[in-house]
C-alpha cells in the first residue's frame, strides 16, 4: 500500500496569512492579471473581506478577462445577454404577446385587451393556450412546468440553516427566486440536460459570493454573473447529469470508479472495504474548498476527486472497523473537520 500523507502540515504563522494576503491583492490589482499565479494563491484560500473572493472566481472561471481594462465591456455585454434570455425564456406568453409586436402583428393596443386579456378575435392559433404546434409559445411554457416545480421544490430546500437562502424576509425571497430564475434558464438553453437535482446545491455558493460582494452594482447583477458563472462550471461536469450518461466511462458511475481507484492507490485496504458514499460540508467550508477546486488550471473534477479520497483516509481507521450500516452513517454524517489539513492531504494525492 502505498504510505498516504496523513501527517498534519506546519500552521501558517499570522504573518505568512499577512503576506499571502498581500501578494493576492496585489496581484489583483495589475493591469493584466497572471492567472497561473493568482491560481497558485487562491488554491490556499481567498480572504472573506472586500469582495476580493467574488472577483477572483469570476477570474478563475473565465467570466472577467485578464485584462482588467475589458472588464467593464464585458460585464455589461453579458449582463445584457442575460436580460435578453430573462425577457425570452420567463416571460408569460401573454405578456410576451402584449409587450413586443412581432412581425406580421400590429401593435397590441387598449381596445383589444380586456382586463389584461386578448380579445379571442385577436388571438391567433399558435398563440391559444391549448396549441400543441411544436412552435406554440403556450405549448414550450407548459412542457417545462414540471421541472419549474420541482427547481421550486430544490430551492427551497437549499441551505434552510441560512437565512440568506431561507426564510420569509423579502431579502431571502428574492434570492430564491434568482436562484430559480438561473436553473429555469439553464434548463431551456440546454435541452439535452435541463435540470437534475443537485444543481441548485452546485448554484448556491456561486450565488452567494457575488450576492455578498460590497460593491453595490456587482451584488445587483449577481443573478446575471451567476448564471455564466454555473455555465463554465458546469461544463466540465456536464456528463454526470446526463441520465443516458450515468452507466458510460464519463458519468457518475465513471466518475465514482475513478474515485475508487485513487482511493486503492493510496490506500488498497480501505477501498477493498468501501462502498463510496458522498456528503456535504458546512456552507463556510464549503466557500473554502471552492477557493481550491476553482484553482485547478485543469478544471476542478480532479481536485474533487482527491478530495473525496481525502476525506475517506482521513477517518479510514473508524471505516475499517465499520460495517456498511455504520460506514454509511459515519459519511453521511462527516465528523468535523481541519479543512486546511483536508485540503493539505488532497493536494498530497497528485
Amino acid at each position: 500500500m502505498a504510505s498516504s500523507p496523513r501527517s498534519p502540515p506546519p500552521a501558517p504563522t499570522p504573518e505568512f496569512e499577512i503576506s499571502r494576503q498581500s501578494r493576492l491583492f496585489a496581484a489583483l490589482s495589475k493591469k493584466v492579471i497572471d492567472l497561473d499565479e493568482l491560481r497558485m494563491l487562491a488554491a490556499q484560500g481567498v480572504p472573506d473581506a472586500a469582495g476580493v473572493r467574488a472577483t477572483v472566481w469570476k477570474l478563475l472561471l473565465g467570466y472577467l478577462p485578464n485584462d482588467r481594462s475589458l472588464w467593464e465591456q464585458e460585464l455589461a455585454k453579458k449582463r445584457g445577454q442575460y436580460a435578453a434570455f430573462k425577457d425570452e425564456f420567463l416571460t408569460n406568453p401573454v405578456e410576451r404577446a402584449q409587450q413586443v409586436p412581432t412581425e406580421g402583428h400590429h401593435n397590441v393596443s387598449a381596445e383589444h385587451v380586456d382586463n389584461g386579456f386578448l380579445h379571442r378575435s385577436e388571438v391567433t392559433r399558435e398563440e391559444h393556450p391549448l396549441s400543441l404546434g411544436k412552435t406554440s409559445a403556450w405549448n414550450q411554457f407548459f412542457e417545462y412546468s414540471e421541472i419549474m416545480e420541482q427547481i421550486d421544490r430544490d430551492v427551497k430546500r437549499t441551505h434552510p440553516d441560512m437565512q440568506f437562502f431561507c426564510g420569509d424576509s423579502s431579502f431571502a425571497k428574492s434570492n430564491q427566486e434568482s436562484l430559480k430564475n438561473v436553473l429555469l434558464i439553464f434548463a431551456k438553453l440546454n435541452a439535452g440536460i435541463r435540470y437534475v437535482q443537485g444543481m441548485n446545491e452546485v448554484l448556491a455558493p456561486l450565488f452567494f459570493v457575488f450576492r455578498s460582494d460590497p460593491d453595490d452594482k456587482n451584488a445587483e447583477f449577481a443573478e446575471a454573473d451567476s448564471f455564466f458563472c454555473f455555465v463554465e462550471l458546469l461544463s466540465g461536469f456536464r456528463d454526470n447529469f446526463c441520465q443516458k450518461l450515468d452507466n458510460s466511462a464519463v458519468g457518475i458511475r465513471g466518475t465514482l470508479a475513478k474515485l475508487s481507484q485513487l482511493v486503492a492507490k493510496y490506500d488498497g485496504e480501505l477501498q477493498q472495504h468501501l462502498e463510496i458514499t458522498t456528503e456535504e460540508f458546512n456552507f463556510a467550508d464549503t466557500i473554502h474548498i471552492w477557493d481550491t477546486l476553482l484553482s485547478d488550471p485543469g478544471g476542478p473534477q480532479e481536485t474533487l476527486l482527491r478530495i473525496c479520497c481525502a476525506m475517506l483516509i482521513l477517518v479510514r481507521k473508524r471505516l475499517l472497523a465499520g460495517d456498511f450500516t455504520s460506514n454509511l452513517k459515519l459519511l453521511q454524517n462527516y465528523p468535523p473537520t481541519n479543512i486546511s489539513h483536508l485540503l493539505y492531504v488532497a493536494n498530497k494525492l497528485h
